[in-house]
């Protein structure tokens, strides 16, 4: 059983999800969750899309037994990040993610910060997921990164479906006082609240309900 039962990142059917806002729900009280988030992503989020997606959790999130805020997964791309003008006040958190594809790691880095310097972000998407693949930035890199984070207020996924980032960046967001989330990144409601490697490797690292984002749902 979790001790911090929460998961702030899964998708449903208004991306690339299999399950409706009401599935993903069910499966987080089943799992006896205290607080789901939906993010899906922005860009399939445009227009009434949008309207229809924060309509159906509004609704939704009424007749759940727990807590239930409106996200969404945006981009970050060499131009920024890709959130509509007008959306941002509307939805309880944005988390930010690196989709494209890099051979270094240290542009990934850089892409990182553009998002830790957008005042419509709230936290960074699975951070590190591609660094197994692509090499590793160096430490002075992500101290940058954490210290960039501590400097605007964001917060970092500890994501159990990439398992990143690793046990020494979440120790040193924590020193530093940077604020954390677990997230499945579910696609499928079977999938929402499989976050026990993001409690394991927060614990191991030191983490108290103080050092999560939503703390204060849990």
């Amino acid at each position: 059983m979790l001790e911090f039962s929460h998961d702030i990142h899964t998708h449903s059917v208004y991306s690339d999800g299999v399950g409706g806002i009401g599935d993903n729900i069910g499966a987080a009280e089943g799992r006896g969750l205290k607080l789901l988030g939906i993010s899906d992503h922005s860009h399939y989020l445009t227009g009434r899309a949008f309207n229809r997606y924060i309509r159906d959790i509004n609704r939704w999130k009424e007749e759940a037994e727990i807590t239930v805020l409106a996200g969404i997964e945006a981009n970050i791309t060499h131009s920024g990040v890709d959130i509509a003008a007008g959306i941002v006040e509307k939805l309880d958190y944005v988390i930010a993610s690196v989709h494209l594809w890099l051979s270094d790691p240290e542009e990934y880095v850089e892409l990182v910060k553009i998002a830790l310097l957008d005042e419509n972000v709230d936290i960074i998407g699975h951070f590190g997921a591609s660094f197994p693949h692509i090499g590793y930035p160096s430490e002075e890199s992500l101290m940058e990164v954490i210290e960039l984070a501590e400097a605007n207020g964001k917060a970092f996924e500890i994501s159990s479906r990439y398992r990143a980032p690793d046990v020494g960046f979440i120790r040193e967001c924590i020193k530093r006082g940077v604020k954390l989330a677990f997230a499945s990144d579910a696609h499928r409601p079977k999938d929402v609240g499989n976050v026990s490697w993001s409690e394991k490797v927060f614990k191991k690292a030191g983490g108290t309900r103080e050092d999560l984002l939503f703390g204060e749902f849990l």
